[in-house]
């Protein structure tokens, strides 16, 4: 039988794997296999549930997902009613959305606010970095999201998880 912590290491390496994978795809092709978006949710969900309580997790999930729909139906209103134009597939991938989503269950809800704030920022900075190298000028963000939090995942193998997984 596999202890709590083992299980949490090997789901961390799935996880990693599965967004170096969404970045790579992204970043080549600015499209991504659906289904990875609900994998990457369901690994994040997995890994918090063998570090809190299941309630913690749902409500976590709960706050988050709340979160992401009020940005992103911000975002559409201002898209609709200021700049005129469609919110998905003109302003933001769909593949951005579900990103974004599943992404919902996969931290606590204060790490996550921190996390994808940085993680924002982390694609601007790329995407300004390698915008005068590039031919396409549209932002692989979920692509370079997935290569952030793959990171975080990451440093979270080599660091106490309370400090990436507290709540």
């Amino acid at each position: 039988m596999i202890d709590k912590s083992s299980l949490t290491v090997i789901f961390t390496v799935l996880q990693i794997v599965v967004l170096l994978f969404i970045f790579f795809q992204d970043y080549k092709e600015r499209m991504v296999y659906w289904f990875l978006f609900p994998v990457v949710g369901i690994i994040g969900g997995l890994i918090q549930i063998n570090l809190f309580p299941k309630e913690v997790f749902f409500l976590n999930s709960l706050y988050n997902l709340i979160l992401v729909s009020l940005l992103l139906g911000i975002g559409g209103i201002y898209m609709k009613l200021i700049r005129k134009k469609s919110f998905v597939n003109e302003s933001m991938g769909s593949g951005d959305i579900l990103f974004f989503i599943f992404l919902c269950f996969c931290f606590p809800t204060i790490t996550f606010v921190v996390l994808l704030v940085f993680s924002l920022f982390f694609s601007l900075v790329i995407h300004i970095i390698l915008i005068k190298k590039e031919q396409n000028k549209t932002v692989p963000l979920a692509g370079l999201m997935a290569l952030f939090f793959g990171s975080v995942y990451f440093l979270s193998l080599f660091t106490p998880k309370s400090l990436i997984f507290s709540y």
